[in-house]
Formats: structure tokens, sequence, C-alpha cells
């Protein structure tokens, strides 16, 4: 049996908050909160990533909605990056 690859354009994008030596970690859990309606402990799972694995996806979708999330991360403060999904 076959295993088919998804075409490139199918492959969802995300947008990774990448760990920094500025933001509070009750800072970014509240924007994680504010800007994408996460529950407490999701967002404090994604903040947790981000301060321990460096990095977290904190959304899927649409080229153009991660480089809308992106920005609005930036306009947090916080050190944020779009690509394709691997």
């Amino acid at each position: 049996m076959a295993v088919l690859e998804r075409p490139e354009s199918d492959r969802p994008w995300v947008t990774l908050v990448w760990n920094d030596p500025v933001n509070l970690m009750s800072y970014v859990t509240w924007v994680f909160q504010t800007h994408f309606g996460y529950s407490r402990s999701k967002a404090e799972k994604l903040m947790m990533d981000v301060h321990t694995v460096g990095r977290a996806v904190v959304s899927t979708g649409t080229r153009e909605k991660m480089e809308a999330d992106t920005e609005a991360m930036h306009g947090y403060g916080l050190w944020a990056t779009f690509q394709k999904d691997d």
C-alpha cells in the first residue's frame, strides 16, 4: 500500500512563538488567552513549551492567517515566525 503525500499547497502553515529573555511567563499565557481565546490550561501548556522547548506552535491555518497571527504576536512584543508545517 503506497503512502500518498499531500501536495505542497495542502500543507497547513503554523505560527511559532519563540522563547525570549524579556517577557514574563504570566504575560505570555495572558497573550495566548487574549489573542487566541485559549483556555488558561492550554495557554499555560503552550507557554511552558515556549519556556522549556524554546518554541511552541500556537496556531495553524492558511498562510494569510499565520501572517496575521505572527504580526499580532509581534504587536504583543513576542518573538514569532510562521512557516509551512512539516
